[in-house]
């Protein structure tokens, strides 16, 4: 079986976020990045299991610049067996899509994260099963193989939907399907021996562009009430907050 995990560079959930060029872009500077918790706790370390119990092979992949190689030599701490890069910083989803598209052919199952922690746009997984024709299966947190049929669940509104899959699909992963693994010491050190191949884009779609990023209004203090004092709370609700 042949395991795709598509994995994504993020800035550490502590880093605080500020931007420049009047908003337009991101300010990297001192920020601390790491692998995308969704990529790395869930997707990836389902996909490892899966060979571990099944066979087969996991592959990383990545669109970002060599500043990404940090978070891909994890990946192969943890236990994919070898890795692509991208070379290029995509513009956007549909961008990041298209590169990975180009290099996702023969996969039994291929993996994104639900969403990343910096965008939450959850697209690029979508993008990618359109391209590639495939089915996709959104938000999993439950995924057995027999065969090759996938069986996979979900929760929806009231419960839980479970589907089964012939053939190869794409799935974004949620909370749920997998715990987060810690590399050990072989682990980081055979990372360094495991195959990590660069290649160039091959994407000219663009899509998109940000021309702005604000900040969130600053929270107000805590107000704190008279358990008693009906009156100022009601009005307190219907004025600021406006809930009534």
């Amino acid at each position: 079986m042949k395991l795709l995990v598509c994995i994504s560079k993020t800035p550490d959930t502590t880093s605080k976020i500020s931007f420049t060029n009047g908003g337009k872009d991101f300010n990297a500077e001192g920020i601390q990045y790491i692998m995308n918790p969704y990529d790395e706790w869930y997707a990836l370390v389902r996909a490892i299991e899966l060979k571990e119990k099944h066979g087969g092979t996991v592959t990383a992949i990545n669109v970002g610049d060599a500043s990404n190689e940090i978070v891909i030599r994890k990946a192969l701490a943890i236990g994919a067996d070898d890795a692509i890069r991208v070379d290029v910083n995509p513009a956007n989803a549909l961008q990041t899509a298209d590169e990975i598209a180009a290099h996702a052919a023969g996969y039994d199952i291929i993996f994104t994260g639900k969403e990343t922690i910096d965008y939450n746009g959850s697209e690029v997984g979508a993008m990618l099963a359109e391209m590639l024709d495939l089915p996709y299966i959104s938000y999993i947190n439950k995924l057995e193989v027999e065969g090759d049929v996938k069986t996979l669940s979900r929760e929806i509104e009231g419960g839980i939907e479970t589907v089964s899959v012939s053939g190869p699909l794409v799935v974004s992963a949620a909370k749920g399907l997998a715990e987060q693994r810690i590399p050990n010491m072989q682990g980081i050190m055979m990372s360094k021996r495991k195959p990590l191949t660069v290649v160039a884009s091959a994407s000219g779609l663009k899509g998109s562009e940000v021309t702005l990023h604000q900040m969130p209004p600053a929270k107000s203090g805590v107000k704190m009430i008279d358990a008693n004092d009906m009156d100022a709370l009601v009005k307190l609700l219907h004025e600021e907050a406006k809930v009534i």
